[in-house]
């Protein structure tokens, strides 16, 4: 598909951002593969696991997000996306597609590439102390602490499509952002 861009980029319609897309169950993929092959960007997040066959184990790669996929488009092309790729629906914000920051997503690319053990989760965590990674590989990451146990757990809140990354880091790489604990929400 092809997005015609004004050459000094400033009008709001035509600028490329990363939009969530819900998928039906399990066709994360050949969505992905529908919209890349009509010339979207796509990035649909893929994590290794092991899993049992009746006979065997094997490494698949399974979609971090179960039913989502990432799309850059221009707002003005949501309609034809959606037709294009057998998508359900736009994640929204006031029943308008919400986007997405540039840098959420390359935190879920840089985690991924470290291959760093990630649980997902849609459950909604109480608010906590806002932390931030202050070394190592995911530098720079904010999140939420939930809970301590020898190590912590950084909860990163990706609010415009519901979904939580957990990931395990060391003590030695946190730093508190904000000493007081948000209660509300």
């Amino acid at each position: 598909m092809n997005v015609s861009i004004e050459m000094n980029g400033t009008s709001k319609h035509h600028t490329l951002q990363w939009y969530a897309c819900y998928t039906r169950p399990r066709n994360e993929k050949s969505s992905c593969r529908k919209l890349t092959d009509a010339g979207v960007e796509c990035y649909l997040p893929l994590q290794r696991t092991r899993r049992r066959w009746s006979d065997r184990w094997k490494w698949v790669d399974e979609p971090l997000f179960k039913s989502y996929l990432f799309v850059k488009i221009s707002i003005s092309s949501c309609k034809s996306v959606l037709e294009t790729g057998n998508l359900v629906r736009f994640i929204t914000f006031e029943g308008k597609p919400a986007p997405i920051p540039e840098s959420q997503i390359d935190i879920i690319k840089r985690l991924l590439q470290h291959e760093i053990e990630l649980d997902v989760s849609d459950q909604r965590f109480k608010p906590g102390q806002k932390i931030e990674v202050i070394a190592g590989p995911m530098l720079g990451l904010t999140g939420e602490l939930v809970e301590y146990r020898g190590t912590r757990r950084v909860l990163v809140r990706l609010g415009e499509i519901g979904q939580c990354l957990l990931v395990t880091i060391g003590a030695e790489y946190l730093s508190v952002v904000n000493r007081y604990i948000n209660t509300e929400r």
